[in-house]
């Protein structure tokens, strides 16, 4: 599965997500990938849950195209800090 194709499920079902999501080693191994998304619906929620509705987002593929995904999340807010 493409990253591209990966953000776009990923921005879909979460309300005013940004994704980025890369090939976690390289582009050979493309079950294996690396995102990062941002999302004002993580507000308050613990980092499992957080996770959670990104997994839930991806649906069956995370057991049929991907492989593994290390994965971040932040608030916008976190985000900002983050960068800064």
């Amino acid at each position: 599965m493409k990253p591209t194709d990966v953000e776009e499920l990923i921005e879909a079902e979460l309300e005013d997500a940004e994704a980025t999501v890369t090939y976690a080693r390289d582009e050979h191994d493309d079950d294996h990938l690396a995102a990062t998304v941002v999302s004002p619906v993580f507000e308050g929620q613990p980092l499992v849950q957080q996770h959670q509705q990104v997994y839930d987002a991806l649906d069956d593929h995370m057991t049929t195209d991907i492989h593994a995904l290390e994965l971040s999340t932040y608030t916008p807010e976190e985000y900002d800090e983050y960068e800064s």
